[in-house]
């Protein structure tokens, strides 16, 4: 497992956070609050799948006010939707007595461990390191869900691991991977996990080079 505390009876506790990101004037980055929690839902889950788990419910601790709260569910039902899953139940609570100056929310999954059994495979890193502004302005360079989800759910995606703030070279290193990549910044934070080294299968991975495409490289 990566970030994922594993609980008694199989279940698997994921989260993840975001501060100064958001709609109020003294954020650092001015995105909308739906996209702030998509994306931190978005490494939450990843977590999940990299314990082999799937979420059953979702907490959402929200530190921006009644007004954001609507938009925090907007994107976690956003994200389950772009992978053609039902979203999990949501729950959580609001900080309304205090206003804050600057946005803060964090999101929790619970997700049922599932038993499967790895075949040999090889690592790849699929999508570029992006952090901040870049997130939204180049996201065409980052790991599309819909596409890991369906590799998950088709069996030529053996794991999953986000990358963190440590970056690709981080990552590998607590796999025990030799990272030799050329053209990626491997020392790059990827901010809301817009990298993650994925084992695919020995023999499918032509199948998975044509489903991914561009910015999807062995780690040698």
């Amino acid at each position: 497992m990566r970030n994922a505390v594993l609980l008694p009876n199989d279940l698997v506790l994921t989260t993840d956070n975001s501060a100064a990101i958001g709609e109020k004037e003294a954020d650092v980055v001015q995105v909308s609050d739906e996209v702030v929690a998509y994306f931190a839902g978005r490494v939450a889950l990843m977590e999940q799948w990299a314990a082999g788990a799937y979420p059953v419910s979702i907490v959402i601790h929200n530190f921006s006010g009644n007004k954001s709260w609507n938009k925090y569910v907007a994107g976690m039902e956003k994200l389950f939707g772009e992978i053609n899953q039902p979203c999990p139940e949501i729950t959580g609570s609001t900080e309304s007595n205090m206003e804050t100056l600057q946005s803060a929310m964090a999101v929790t999954m619970i997700g049922e461990r599932q038993v499967t059994s790895a075949e040999n495979y090889t690592w790849y890193v699929y999508g570029m390191p992006c952090v901040g502004e870049e997130v939204m302005t180049e996201s065409e360079k980052t790991a599309n869900m819909k596409k890991i989800s369906d590799g998950v759910n088709s069996g030529f995606v053996q794991r999953v691991w986000p990358v963190g703030s440590t970056g690709i070279a981080g990552e590998c290193k607590r796999l025990g991977l030799h990272c030799e990549l050329s053209n990626w910044d491997t020392g790059k934070s990827a901010g809301p996990a817009t990298s993650v080294l994925l084992g695919i299968a020995n023999n499918r991975i032509e199948e998975a080079k044509l489903h991914f495409g561009t910015y999807f490289e062995e780690i040698n």
